[in-house]
C-alpha cells in the first residue's frame, strides 16, 4: 500500500497594501495618468460621449482605498476623465476588496454601499452620481485582460478571506 503524501500547502500571497503603500507615493502624476486613464475612459465612452459626466467638469471624485493608503482623484476635463493631484469634492471610501466587487461586479454595488462596505463621504449628490454611474455598467470596469486579472486577484483574495 502507497504512503499518502504529504499535503503541500501553498503560503497565501501577502494583502497588496505594503507593495502599494511603499510604491503608490512615489509614482509621479503623469505616470499614474497613463495608466489609470485608459480604463475608465474606453469603459465609460458612451455615457461620457451623451454628457452624463458632465457633472464631474471642474470638480473631482477621489477613490479611497483605505487598507492600500492610496487615493486617486477623477476629474472631467475636455470630455475625457482624467487623473488629477487634488482631493475630490466626494469621496467613495473602502477596501481594496470592496473595490474589486464593484470593478468585476462580482456583488451587488447597492449592497456594498447599504452594508457600508464602501462610503460615500463629502458631497453625497456628486458620489451618488458617480456611484450610479458606475452601477450602470452591467459588464462592470473589469474588461479584456484587465478584467481577467481582475478576476484572478478576487479568487485570491477569497481564499484568504
Amino acid at each position: 500500500m502507497p504512503l499518502p503524501l504529504p499535503s503541500l500547502s501553498l503560503p497565501r500571497p501577502p494583502a497588496p497594501s505594503r507593495p502599494i503603500r511603499a510604491v503608490d507615493p512615489r509614482v509621479p502624476l503623469h505616470v499614474k495618468r497613463r495608466l489609470v486613464e485608459p480604463l475608465p475612459n474606453r469603459t465609460f465612452a458612451e455615457p461620457l460621449a451623451e454628457g452624463e459626466f458632465d457633472a464631474l467638469e471642474g470638480r473631482g471624485i477621489t477613490l479611497a482605498i483605505e487598507d492600500l493608503g492610496m487615493a486617486l482623484t477623477l476629474t472631467l476635463a475636455g470630455e475625457r476623465l482624467t487623473v488629477c493631484a487634488e482631493l475630490g469634492e466626494a469621496t467613495i471610501r473602502g477596501g481594496w476588496r470592496e473595490f474589486l466587487c464593484l470593478a468585476t461586479r462580482r456583488e451587488d454595488p447597492d449592497a456594498l454601499f447599504f452594508q457600508r462596505r464602501l462610503l460615500i463621504e463629502g458631497d453625497t449628490e456628486l458620489g451618488l452620481m458617480a456611484k450610479n454611474l458606475l452601477d450602470g455598467r452591467e459588464e462592470g470596469l473589469a474588461q479584456g485582460r484587465l478584467g481577467e486579472w481582475l478576476v484572478h486577484l478576487e479568487h485570491l483574495a477569497r481564499r484568504r478571506a
